[in-house]
């Protein structure tokens, strides 16, 4: 493999910087375009559940208390997502679409070392995405009731209407199309480079050829409209 010159690169990088900016202008405009024109916005709406001692028990919490609910997250976590729960909040708030197309549009979470878990719901409405995650946080509490016969499940924070789309930054996406165009174009700058063997001065000749130039034939330009 040829050796590559890294000064001669550099200064052929700064003679075609041009290459280079026209490739970042075209990959923000196109980027742009995806942005403004085929992007969907998607809005989330998140609520927060605390696992708590049962409501009909008045004695205080006890450890055991904490590491049963503890163990209980990761489960409590699988059941927010089950199709019994899921179909019951599409009937109840009269939605056309499956389980596993809503299942796709909710993460949950729960936080290290507590009992907390969090549902963010993930949809192209502000307004539905924050109903679908109180309605989860209702069906999810009245299913543990049913299941394990127990009430521990209170609501920590009740989910907020989205202002702004969260898949959407205008300055942080076009700063990602202006570093891949620049990057292109660079690309493109050091192929041509790599590809040139055209003999660009004399001290090349010498170089590559191992000869001695005895004289070099300077470059004809133009002076006041006629050539010189």
């Amino acid at each position: 493999m040829e050796e590559i010159n890294l000064k001669e690169l550099w200064h052929y990088f700064m003679s075609k910087i041009e290459v280079a900016l026209i490739a970042m202008i075209i990959c923000i405009l196109i980027g742009n375009i995806y942005l403004f024109c085929f992007q969907t916005p998607l809005y989330k709406s998140t609520t927060s559940l605390v696992l708590v001692k049962e409501e009909r028990s008045t004695t205080s919490i006890t450890q055991n208390d904490i590491t049963l609910n503890n163990n209980l997250v990761s489960t409590y976590s699988e059941i927010i997502k089950s199709r019994n729960v899921l179909s019951q909040v599409i009937e109840n708030l009269k939605m056309n679409e499956s389980v596993e197309d809503l299942s796709k549009c909710i993460s949950v979470s729960s936080i290290t070392d507590t009992q907390i878990i969090k549902v963010a719901v993930s949809r192209e409405s502000n307004e539905e995405a924050k109903a679908i995650a109180d309605e989860i946080a209702d069906v999810f509490t009245q299913e543990i009731i049913n299941i394990y016969g127990i009430q521990n499940i209170s609501v920590v924070d009740k989910a907020q209407l989205s202002e702004n789309p969260y898949n959407i930054s205008i300055v942080k996406q076009n700063a990602i199309y202006g570093a891949m165009g620049l990057i292109l174009g660079m690309g493109i700058i050091f192929i041509i480079f790599y590809f040139d063997t055209s003999i660009k001065d004399a001290k090349t000749v010498e170089e590559k050829l191992d000869l001695t130039v005895l004289g070099v034939v300077p470059k004809v330009g133009e002076k006041h409209g006629k050539k010189k």
